[in-house]
């Protein structure tokens, strides 16, 4: 399913600078439910269904964060349910970081009880956004945003993998059919499997970079498992990656800076011009 951001979810802010270099986030914030240590999984279990309140600061500190990046994907976001006291987080986040675009992906839609989904912020003006079911149990999903034009595109593509190892290559074989014509490509999201493992699945086909070194995330409080990745074409400089030292969410996020080709970084601003100045 395609959409046209210029009509959707389009706020006020404006970017003028010209991308040449990228900060990218991914980062599943478990619906700012506050899970620090393994027996909350337990005494905090409530609190998937009920609203606390300080879910809403723990928010703004994800927000806070945020604020500091280009592209963010986001995992487990609620979309305004009764545990969230209402709120679509993501729309929620992209204000508080003054993104310029935002999309939500609603994956699991369980009404008032919970609205599980994806999303992406974006400080630079898509020309399409693609919403794709992934295979595998209902639940799973990926973001395809694409950015500059025709000629220089970059392609955004932020998901949530399964557990089950065959659900997962499942997965990124469809994936690799939605990117393999690309040149310029970015893959990220929690992808519920350690990097020498992403090896051995069909992306191993589009060249795609992961950093090499120990950039785990995973649970927040005692990182041992690298399950949260960006990965990004060869024509992408990677400046540095990090693994941010934040508690909001049993997961840390994953940071990492790129540097664009000029005829891509030419085409990402003068898209945004363009919208950023449409009557829409």
């Amino acid at each position: 399913m395609n959409f046209d951001i210029s009509t959707h979810n389009k706020t006020s802010f404006h970017s003028t600078e010209q991308p040449s270099v990228l900060r990218l986030l991914s980062y599943n914030i478990q619906a700012a439910i506050g899970t620090s240590s393994f027996h909350h999984y337990l005494t905090r279990s409530w609190r998937h269904v009920l609203p606390d309140w300080r879910g809403l600061q723990r928010l703004d500190r994800i927000g806070h964060v945020l604020a500091h990046y280009d592209l963010v994907c986001l995992q487990e976001v609620d979309g305004g349910s009764l545990r969230s006291g209402f709120v679509n987080q993501v729309a929620y986040l992209a204000e508080l970081g003054r993104f310029e675009y935002w999309y939500q992906q609603l994956n699991r839609n369980f009404g008032r009880l919970g609205q599980f989904s994806n999303g992406v912020l974006s400080r630079f003006v898509p020309y399409e956004i693609e919403d794709h079911k992934l295979p595998g149990l209902k639940g799973r999903g990926a973001i395809v945003a694409k950015y500059g034009n025709d000629k220089h595109t970059l392609v955004l593509v932020g998901l949530h993998l399964a557990l089950s190892e065959r659900a997962r290559f499942r997965q990124l074989d469809y994936v690799r059919e939605l990117i393999q014509h690309y040149e310029h490509v970015v893959v990220m999201g929690d992808m519920n499997c350690r990097s020498e493992q992403i090896i051995d699945t069909p992306l191993r086909d589009t060249h795609l970079m992961q950093v090499s070194g120990d950039h785990h995330t995973y649970p927040s409080w005692n990182p041992t498992r690298n399950i949260d990745h960006i990965l990004v074409s060869p024509s992408l400089k990677i400046n540095h990656v990090k693994v941010l030292d934040y508690d909001y969410s049993d997961h840390r996020p994953i940071a990492m800076e790129v540097s664009l080709p000029e005829a891509l970084a030419d085409a990402l601003a003068e898209q945004s011009l363009i919208r950023s100045t449409s009557p829409n």
